[in-house]
């Protein structure tokens, strides 16, 4: 035996068993179905450069592989983490020395390449010399150069279904020649569920659980995979989530939505996935201060007291109990009325400004301290605390502009009917200034 036949023995289960056609490929029928475009340019081996990004485990590594056996082209198949721009060129150049034929280069984690080492792929595409598959899980319009998706098609891949994940688990327990039929085993129904939620859309994490769980009956010589074995096997929680990608603007996100759109319990539960995730409750906290006055504002001014606090709480009690804080404060915000007159009212000030109203300050608002005798700074200012009800009709702005309209709810509401009261007053004495 050869080190290759060795280390094709070797290989993980979810290397090993990958789609040899389209017809065995699961998932992704969006772009890979029979009538697609895709799906046709590649059949035909009419490829063009690619950019496919997704969650992992989707299938954007198998779909590669599918081009990579199914192209008359070379094929260059690296990764963005081992291989240097410098080594890279010298793969290309020495390609292009040995055969006529196009090259395909399918790089993976294509975002670990800086700026500079995508711009050097630029030539190359643009000559037509290589053709790109580049493979991430990030989002390429953050981490991929303008110009490099510019020359590609775009694929986004998407979370696998629960029945796809069904689907390959079943064939990889029957499949004899790069599965594990010939064992024979059998997996109980409770045990397949558990898989399929354990990998939440993720096949590779599926496969490697068999994968494990398998060796392992092997081992102890028996056949049957139960729930109860599996457990033993795997950690019982685990799904994607990592501060610095996607998935952490995506979780924020949708806890932020949630509480926008009075939903305290789908809130709770991204809250809780964060933290568990280990995510710092703090950032969290900061986000959700900023919740409370754009999207709840005066409505419930409270909100922002409560979430205020929170951020001191933090501090002071930590975690794991902090999370009990956190869970008050969710709840509370999202069963609160809204209101985001106060953050629609700074738009409008901003748009005011934007479009050339700058005002300059009237001379009976500013201060008098120093300069009421000689510079008239301050005179003829009205008291409003001297007049009935605390108010008074005076300038406050050489140009009359209206910017916040508070809603009809909550402690808001009150605040409009006092507001809409003095600007009537206004009205009414808007010829005398």
């Amino acid at each position: 035996m050869n080190l290759f036949s060795i280390h094709q023995k070797n290989l993980p289960l979810a290397s090993k068993f990958l789609p040899k056609d389209f017809d065995e490929f699961v998932g992704q029928e969006h772009l890979l179905g029979k009538n697609s475009v895709l799906r046709n340019l590649i059949e035909q081996d009419k490829i063009f450069s690619l950019i496919l990004f997704g969650p992992p485990g989707t299938g954007k590594t198998a779909l590669a592989k599918l081009i990579a056996k199914k192209t008359k082209s070379e094929v260059i198949e690296t990764n963005a983490t081992l291989v240097g721009i410098s080594e890279l060129k010298e793969m290309i150049k020495n390609l292009k020395y040995k055969s006529s034929n196009r090259i395909i280069l399918i790089l993976d984690e294509i975002h670990h390449f800086n700026r500079y080492q995508q711009d050097i792929l630029l030539p190359e595409i643009e000559s037509g010399n290589i053709i790109l598959i580049g493979l991430t899980t990030e989002n390429p319009y953050y981490y991929v150069n303008q110009a490099l998706i510019s020359r590609s098609f775009v694929a986004e891949f998407k979370k696998l279904s629960e029945e796809n994940i069904k689907i390959i688990i079943e064939r990889v327990l029957s499949d004899e020649e790069n599965g594990l039929g010939r064992y024979k085993f059998e997996i109980q129904p409770d045990a397949i569920e558990y898989i399929v939620k354990y990998s939440d859309g993720d096949a590779r994490k599926a496969l490697n659980v068999i994968d494990i769980v398998c060796s392992y009956l092997i081992g102890i010589k028996s056949n049957n995979i139960s729930l109860d074995i599996i457990k033993q096997c795997i950690p019982s929680v685990s799904f994607k989530y990592d501060k610095k990608s996607d998935y952490h603007y995506d979780h924020i996100s949708a806890l932020i939505k949630s509480i926008r759109g009075s939903d305290p319990d789908a809130a709770l539960y991204w809250m809780q996935k964060m933290l568990m995730a280990g995510e710092d409750p703090r950032y969290i906290i900061r986000r959700l201060i900023i919740l409370a006055s754009e999207d709840i504002g005066n409505a419930d001014p409270f909100a922002l007291v409560l979430a205020t606090s929170a951020l001191e709480a933090a501090e002071f009690v930590g975690m794991p109990e902090m999370e009990i804080i956190l869970a008050q404060v969710v709840c509370y915000l999202s069963c609160a009325e809204k209101s985001n007159a106060c953050y629609e009212a700074l738009n409008r000030v901003k748009e005011e400004i934007n479009k050339g109203l700058i005002e300059e300050v009237p001379q009976h608002l500013k201060d008098g301290h120093r300069d009421e005798k000689f510079l008239g700074h301050g005179k003829g200012y009205l008291y409003p605390h001297d007049f009935e009800d605390g108010f008074v009709v005076q300038k406050y702005m050489n140009t009359r502009k209206f910017f916040y309209f508070p809603k009809d709810i909550g402690k808001e509401k009150e605040i409009k009917q006092r507001l809409e009261r003095w600007r009537e007053m206004i009205k009414q004495k808007k010829n005398s200034f």
